[in-house]
C-alpha cells in the first residue's frame, strides 16, 4: 500500500519553533526508552539510518488496549532488539491525566489528522521526505496495523510492510 501524504509541514514547523523556544530541553519524553517525541527528530533519524518509522498513535494513560500492547510488545527484550534493528519509534500521545507540550500536542494532532487515526492503539509504518524550501513533510506509508497479541505478529506484520519498501 504505497500512499503518498502530503502534510502541511510549515504549519507544524512554525509552531514546534515557537513553542521550543519556551520549552525546557528534555522535559518530555515518550513512555518507553528507545521511543521519540518530535517528529523533526525522528526524520533526522530516519535519515541518517535509512529506516522508516514506526509511529505509534497512543493514549498510554487511558486506552486500555495500548496499555495491552505494550505490555505484550513493546516493553519486550525481542521487540527492542528488532526495533533497533528495522525502525525509528515515534511516540504519538494522547493522554488525558496530564499535559505534554503544546508542539507535541499540535505535532501529534496534526499526525493524526494527515493519517486518518480515528481509533488507539494504531501503529503507522512510513518514509518521510521534508522539502527544504517549505518544511512540508511527504509520507510515504508503507502499511498500519493495530493491537496485535505477541511480538512476533507484530514484527511479522511490519516486516511485511518493509518487504513493500523494498521492492
Amino acid at each position: 500500500m504505497n500512499i503518498r501524504i502530503l502534510f502541511l509541514g510549515l504549519v507544524l514547523f512554525s509552531a514546534q519553533w515557537i513553542a521550543a523556544q519556551n520549552a525546557k530541553p528534555g522535559a518530555y519524553k515518550a513512555t518507553h526508552e528507545g521511543w521519540l517525541v518530535n517528529l523533526d527528530e525522528a526524520y533526522a533519524q530516519s535519515k541518517k539510518t535509512g529506516k522508516p518509522i514506526l509511529a505509534n498513535f497512543t493514549g498510554s494513560d487511558w486506552c486500555g488496549w495500548c496499555k495491552r500492547l505494550s505490555a505484550a510488545v513493546f516493553v519486550k527484550p525481542e521487540f527492542q532488539a528488532w526495533a533497533k534493528k528495522n525502525v525509528i519509534l515515534l511516540e504519538l500521545d494522547f493522554p488525558r491525566s496530564f499535559q505534554v507540550p503544546e508542539n507535541i500536542r499540535t505535532q501529534n494532532n496534526n499526525l493524526q489528522q494527515s493519517f486518518g487515526v480515528r481509533g488507539y492503539p494504531t501503529i503507522w509504518v512510513f518514509d518521510v521526505d521534508k522539502d527544504k524550501k517549505t518544511s512540508q513533510y511527504s509520507f510515504n506509508a508503507l502499511g498500519k496495523t493495530g493491537y496485535t497479541p505477541t511480538v512476533k505478529e507484530f514484527t511479522d506484520g511490519v516486516d511485511q510492510m518493509l518487504t513493500r519498501r523494498k521492492s
